[in-house]
């Protein structure tokens, strides 16, 4: 659609069919096929790797928190013996499942996630091969056919790295500081929070 043109009713100059679009509008148009109305697998599978995602980000955020704990039950104060190897071997076991889980929610995010990308590149491809189809003759005689197959290419690739920056960089990034943000908050001062936010 962006390819041909025609004349504007109101004008004697041949004009482009679409108007440019933002970021934030391509991102938008994308979310149809992410949760689509009678896909309730696909519905699912988002949900799951949603929860994926914040449970990692979790186990992130409590990884120094573990880790400050153990360096503090290894300098006691006048603490019996069993106490002295039982507790800072529990909180070591603690941070060792927490620094897997970090990684290990992730990768579970990405297998699940992986179908829902795919068939968004897939269903976007799609259309646009349809709508490539309906155009006219001319259309396809006036261009080159190769470039228009690399030009696809390239716009499926996109979504792929559109999909993976939005949601597995972006989002997670804004969760993991407002986490960050509320912890430093409790235990030290809002002035810390502030600074760190």
């Amino acid at each position: 659609r962006g390819m041909a043109r025609h004349t504007s009713p109101h004008s004697d100059r041949p004009a482009t069919a679409g108007p440019h679009r933002s970021t934030w509008a391509t991102i938008g148009s994308l979310l149809p096929y992410i949760w689509p109305k009678h896909a309730l697998g696909t519905r699912v599978r988002v949900v799951v790797a949603m929860l994926f995602l914040v449970a990692a980000k979790i186990a992130t955020v409590y990884v120094p928190l573990v880790y400050s704990h153990v360096v503090d039950r290894l300098a006691p104060k006048g603490s019996a013996a069993p106490a002295l190897i039982v507790i800072p071997a529990a909180l070591i076991v603690a941070y060792g499942l927490l620094r897997i889980a970090s990684a290990g929610f992730g990768e579970l995010r990405d297998a699940v996630f992986a179908a829902v990308q795919q068939r968004t590149v897939r269903a976007v491809a799609l259309k646009t091969f349809e709508h490539m189809h309906r155009l006219s003759l001319r259309f396809h005689l006036d261009r080159q056919t190769g470039r228009l197959s690399r030009a696809i290419e390239r716009g499926t690739t996109g979504i792929e790295s559109v999909l993976r920056l939005a949601i597995f960089n972006i989002i997670p990034t804004i969760l993991e500081l407002l986490m960050v943000t509320v912890i430093l908050w409790r235990l030290f001062d809002w002035r810390f929070a502030a600074v760190t936010f």
